[in-house]
């Protein structure tokens, strides 16, 4: 239940010649209070609540509970969220023994594109990339919660 991930920029398109799947997203959030973020989000054709707790100082680790529930369900509680829906893509990249997911986000936040890889420790080695760009690890302002209040587009 403890997720531990790096997010970074991704500085060209090369990533989608080479992704396995792409998959839109629509998410919201509930709760956006940094100790405990509660999203919503509908993947595909699946739906999804998420719970995640605040992230430790390095901004790589946080606890995370998702359970899986109806798109109809999903999409009675996205009329609930706080305003500021998120609509993206997401690209799964395979690269070494890891899996990037790449989110190349629509409306107010166009134009920003950010990858993420989880690991299994915060000192796990992994292959980069030739289109990855910064580290943005931590960095809050780039959290899909701050997104959807502050969008790219007015930064």
């Amino acid at each position: 239940m403890i997720e531990i991930e790096r997010k970074f920029l991704v500085k060209s398109d090369d990533y989608k010649s080479v992704a396995s799947t792409k998959t839109r997203i629509v998410q919201g959030f509930l709760n956006t209070d940094p100790n405990r973020t509660v999203r919503v989000r509908i993947k595909g054709d699946l739906g999804f609540i998420t719970v995640k707790g605040k992230s430790n100082e390095s901004g790589t680790s946080r606890f995370e509970w998702e359970k899986e529930i109806s798109v109809d369900e999903a999409d009675s509680l996205l009329k609930l969220c706080e305003k500021g829906i998120l609509d993206k893509s997401r690209y799964e990249i395979s690269v070494g023994q890891h899996t990037y997911e790449v989110d190349e986000f629509y409306g107010d936040n166009l134009g920003l594109t950010v990858a993420e890889i989880e690991l299994s420790s915060e000192n796990e080695n992994f292959e980069k990339p030739a289109w990855l760009g910064e580290e943005v690890t931590g960095i809050v302002k780039y959290y899909n919660s701050q997104l959807s209040k502050y969008p790219f587009n007015r930064w």
